[in-house]
């Protein structure tokens, strides 16, 4: 892979983990190998969403073992939007990088993104073949359909976990999401404030260890429920944002 066309000042990354204890360990191990490439000060934030297993344990381990990774720990889960609030809550650098906690990237095309940054202000990934079950597939089709109908958001892949995120998008707004429309409200805020988003594919490899969580129809049903009443207040706040948020 080619050599990023930039190095971050400084760079958080973060991960929800929820009962991944045998994901834990490699996942975070790619996020320090990759984030002294990328950043000059870069710190790891493992968020763990009160897991069952071992992963707490893990964190709190990982924490002690690298000086620039932190745990964090919600009690009891919360919740995948819940979680990821939580590592934009605690992430305090220039630029903040979340994935899945299920290693189903490869962090080390993390530097796509980082090239993208001459030509927009917050860099996303794209799944270039996704690999999840049909059903998960086609439920993605048909929200992330929607939610670019509903809020003008011209992304391929709405809910892909391999975001760059501009300091100044954290600093001028809040998040509510407690579940899967995290990811939307993210890109329709970015949107409504005028940040221009850039799009680059990344690979997404199988999960080879731990079960898969969410997309069960009560949370797909929950989280059509939250969509509309999001759409209803984002479309309120949106002269807020465009006037708070300026291009990185």
């Amino acid at each position: 892979m080619n050599a990023p066309t930039r190095k971050l000042n400084s760079l958080s990354i973060f991960f929800p983990f929820y009962n991944e204890e045998a994901n834990i360990k490699r996942v975070t191990q790619n996020a320090l190998d990759i984030a002294g490439q990328v950043a000059n000060r870069f710190e790891v934030i493992l968020v763990n969403d009160g897991s069952r297993d071992r992963t707490g344990a893990l964190a709190d381990q990982l924490a002690q073992r690298h000086p620039e990774v932190r745990a964090v720990h919600n009690n009891p889960n919360l919740g995948y939007g819940r979680a990821v609030r939580r590592g934009l809550d605690e992430a305090k650098m220039d630029w903040v990088f979340f994935s899945d906690g299920d290693g189903q990237f490869d962090l080390g095309e993390l530097p796509k993104l980082l090239a993208l940054l001459s030509e927009c202000d917050m860099p996303v990934g794209y799944r270039i073949d996704r690999a999840d079950p049909f059903m998960r597939k086609a439920n993605a089709y048909c929200w992330g359909t929607l939610v670019r109908a509903l809020f003008g958001i011209k992304v391929r892949d709405i809910d892909c976990a391999f975001k760059l995120i501009p300091r100044s998008l954290l600093d001028s707004t809040t998040f509510e999401s407690n579940g899967a429309l995290i990811s939307t409200e993210l890109l329709a805020k970015a949107t409504y404030a005028g940040l221009r988003i850039g799009e680059v594919g990344v690979h997404h490899y199988p999960r080879v260890a731990g079960e898969q969580t969410g997309a069960n129809l009560r949370v797909i049903a929950k989280a059509f429920r939250e969509l509309f009443k999001l759409h209803r207040k984002i479309r309120a706040e949106r002269p807020h944002l465009a006037a708070a948020i300026a291009p990185a």
